[in-house]
């Protein structure tokens, strides 16, 4: 080759090296992630303590850190909810990643206020008998021990506690903060792996029983497992159809106002096959973590063997981080796709209130008759998301706040009725309670009323706003079916009730044990929640309205 042709070459070499446009920077707005950025860093600052502070000192630390920090991140969300970006300044944030709308600011502020509540009761220490003169939690003395092993009976008689549990919620209230704004399908899924895994933990370090309380973690871990490749095949084949991870590209993608294919992907742009696939694999990802039927098979197991608080806890925030997703994807990203969506998600529906309140009936244990109601509940939300209306955006969003709560105060009374083997779960132990202990069992009649959605209670106001909402969409069949469903659910609640003020109590019955401020302060939160949203919940309805337009 002559010098020539080297020369002519190797400047074409430069041209074709020489980049045409600069990688431009992120812009992120954290301003208004700061109620993320808060949770955050507060999670990473509790490892730090774990690993720096003395273990007498870490029990406070932790506590103060993270009712702290959720707190700080509540009042950010309410700043910015009061600076307009619930409703005139919503815009979608950090190059596309998350939405910062009224949905979004109303879902994380549940959200953190019942984590608020749920850490209390993670915090109570009172209900045990002091083991080798130390307070003990919930939580397993020392996680790693084998259950029943001499490294075990150290950690007890030493007096460990498990605080890492403080530090694991934090991380998990991230992923639910992040899960419901996510506007992009690869957010969405980092912050559903980044609210499962911390969960998985939690659910496997009860102090008792703590080989159920393992069971519980791994059924968990595994089908959660399948729900996430569930979730993660739908994404590519939802990016094969769309080209793009975007909510919006997608959406324009199945409204047919795409301006511009991508030549690598012209092949399959648009291929219904895909769509259809994908958006279902995607569903089946978000109708476990709610619970629904056919994916409910781990709800039961699950709430009976993790540590009550975290049964409360998982309870209530992730069905509001759930269902708020789930509203996003179909009303945002799927609106076009509405009626193949609708139909599948009305079977879902039906057979999960039916399913939920009839299994129900059947339950002797208090954790799983409050699984099985968690279920039938799932399916009254879905009436609402079925909707396809304003009105079902926001009835949604009032019955997530109403259900929370109650969830978290139901749990928090669960682990003061107590026996020598801790908490005393079977139906037949709670005989006579009211006798033995009134303001207990009347203080669980109202959450036992306000899920059966008496009058008066949060439990009517809701089912009424979703069931209305569903109503006005079309949906009057689906209202029947879950008019029947709560007729069947009341039953079993009104049993409980029954049993506990109508029935002889047993010599040898279960004690009520006296909590701490803290579990107190949980357990009145959630009556002050049920009764207010019950009474006068027009405010709230009105502020669930006015949340309840997305950003696209």
């Amino acid at each position: 080759m002559s010098p020539s042709a080297v020369q002519e070459l190797a400047g074409r070499w430069v041209v074709a090296a020489d980049p045409v446009d600069k990688i431009p920077a992120p812009h992120i707005e954290y301003a208004q992630l700061a109620p993320v950025l808060i949770v955050v860093g507060a999670a990473i600052l509790g490892i730090l303590l774990e690993a720096l502070l003395p273990r007498r000192s870490r029990y406070y630390a932790q506590l103060f850190l993270a009712v702290a920090a959720l707190a700080s991140a509540f009042a950010a969300v309410v700043g910015l909810a009061a600076a307009g970006y619930g409703t005139t300044k919503a815009h979608v944030a950090a190059m596309g990643a998350i939405a910062v709308d009224g949905p979004t600011l109303f879902l994380q502020g549940t959200i953190l206020l019942a984590s608020i509540v749920a850490v209390f009761t993670f915090a109570e220490r009172r209900l045990d008998p002091a083991a080798h003169g130390n307070r003990v939690d919930s939580f397993a003395a020392q996680a790693a021990a084998i259950p029943g092993s001499e490294h075990e009976k150290a950690a007890v008689k030493a007096g460990f506690t498990t605080t890492e549990v403080f530090p694991l919620a934090l991380f998990a209230v991230t992923g639910m903060l992040v899960f419901p704004a996510a506007n992009d399908l690869l957010t969405l899924f980092v912050a559903l792996e980044v609210f499962s895994l911390p969960l998985y933990l939690l659910c496997a370090v009860a102090r008792r029983q703590r080989l159920m309380s393992q069971e519980a973690a791994v059924k968990y871990f595994l089908l959660g497992a399948f729900s996430s490749a569930f979730f993660l095949f739908g994404i590519a084949l939802l990016y094969g159809y769309a080209g793009s991870v975007s909510y919006a590209a997608i959406a324009d993608v199945v409204d047919g106002t795409v301006a511009r294919i991508d030549p690598a992907l012209a092949d399959t742009m648009g291929n219904d096959v895909l769509l259809l696939i994908g958006g279902a694999m995607i569903l089946t990802g978000l109708l476990f973590k709610v619970g629904a039927v056919p994916f409910h098979m781990w709800t039961p197991d699950v709430y009976q063997g993790a540590p009550t608080p975290v049964t409360g806890f998982m309870a209530a925030a992730t069905k509001v981080a759930a269902f708020g997703a789930l509203l996003r994807l179909l009303y945002v990203v799927l609106p076009g796709l509405r009626w193949d969506w609708r139909p599948v998600m009305w079977g879902v529906a039906i057979v999960t209130m039916l399913a939920g309140a009839v299994i129900a009936v059947t339950q002797t244990d208090v954790k799983r008759l409050l699984a099985y109601s968690s279920i039938a509940h799932a399916g009254f939300i879905l009436a609402g998301v079925i909707a396809t209306n304003q009105q079902g955006i926001s009835s949604v969003l009032f019955y997530l706040a109403a259900y929370s709560f109650v969830t978290i105060g139901a749990f928090a009374v669960v682990t003061l009725v107590r026996d020598a083997g801790g908490e005393a779960t079977h139906l037949s132990k709670w005989a006579g309670l009211g006798r033995r202990s009134p303001l207990v069992a009347a203080v669980f009649a109202v959450f036992l009323l306000a899920f059966a959605g008496i009058p008066l209670t949060s439990g009517f106001a809701g089912k009424f706003a979703v069931f209305k909402a569903a109503a006005e969409g079309g949906a009057g069949a689906l209202v029947v079916v879950g008019v029947l469903s709560s007729a069947i659910a009341a039953f079993f609640y009104i049993r409980v009730i029954v049993l506990m003020f109508f029935s002889e109590p047993k010599a040898d019955g279960p004690s009520v044990a006296v909590p701490s401020p803290l579990t107190m302060s949980a357990i009145a939160a959630g009556v002050l929640v049920t009764v207010v949203l019950g009474v006068a919940p027009q405010y709230f309805l009105d502020l669930a309205n006015q949340a309840s337009v997305f950003v696209r």
